[in-house]
């Protein structure tokens, strides 16, 4: 009797399976559709993905190549597009091989760059304060005090692993302009941090120790 039972429900559950299926046959099609082309979408789209940046290493790559043969004007000129395709990796790459080899016109420019690298690519943290710090340093001969403070201030008001860096810089920026008090706070701040750079914070007592009179 209670296999009966059991059977003909089995048989009631199976039929009330078929009938939703039936009566909501078009529905399960187009939400079937519907996953398909997101999954197709997404695959398509991370194919494009690992093309293009595929095509960003070649051109760099490339670039890179023609330098040595010595087409300067054509390695600018790709390098500033590899900028402006605003990718994490090449991106940053192609600002800092137009900085090292002089082939940036202006300081303006420069900064022009590091402010997309900074503001407009999507960055992991640690990299953004990287180039936070980078381009302060590329302005340390050229901008006044407020100026410069201006540009490294996120740094060093951040906990990031370049904050000592950014200290140091400050602090040989007033100690090369002779502002030895605020050359000596930078310096102290560096030996105070807890997670400082410890070769950084070692040029750091040396300078205070050595040339600022400080114990």
């Amino acid at each position: 009797m209670d296999q009966d039972i059991e059977i003909i429900n089995n048989e009631t559950r199976r039929e009330r399976i078929i009938n939703f299926i039936v009566k909501n046959k078009k529905r399960i099609v187009s939400i079937g559709a519907i996953l398909i082309l997101i999954l197709l979408g997404f695959f398509s789209y991370q194919a494009y993905i690992e093309s293009h940046k595929e095509g960003l290493a070649n051109k760099y790559n490339s670039a890179t190549s023609n330098y040595q043969i010595g087409d300067k004007l054509k390695v600018e000129t790709i390098m500033k597009q590899i900028i402006n395709e605003k990718d994490k990796t090449y991106s940053p790459l192609a600002l800092y091989f137009l900085i090292d080899n002089n082939l940036i016109s202006s300081v303006e420019e420069a900064n022009n760059y590091f402010d997309i690298i900074i503001n407009e690519v999507k960055l992991e943290k640690e990299i953004k304060f990287l180039n936070i710090y980078k381009k302060a340093l590329f302005n340390s001969d050229t901008e006044n005090e407020n100026e410069l403070l201006e540009i490294i201030n996120p740094l060093l008001k951040s906990e990031s692993t370049w904050k000592s860096h950014g200290l140091y810089l400050m602090g040989e920026y007033f100690y090369a302009n002779g502002q030895k008090q605020k050359a000596i706070d930078f310096y102290n701040q560096i030996l105070n941090l807890e997670k400082g750079n410890n070769n950084i914070k070692l040029e750091a007592q040396k300078r205070l120790s050595r040339d600022l009179g400080e114990k």
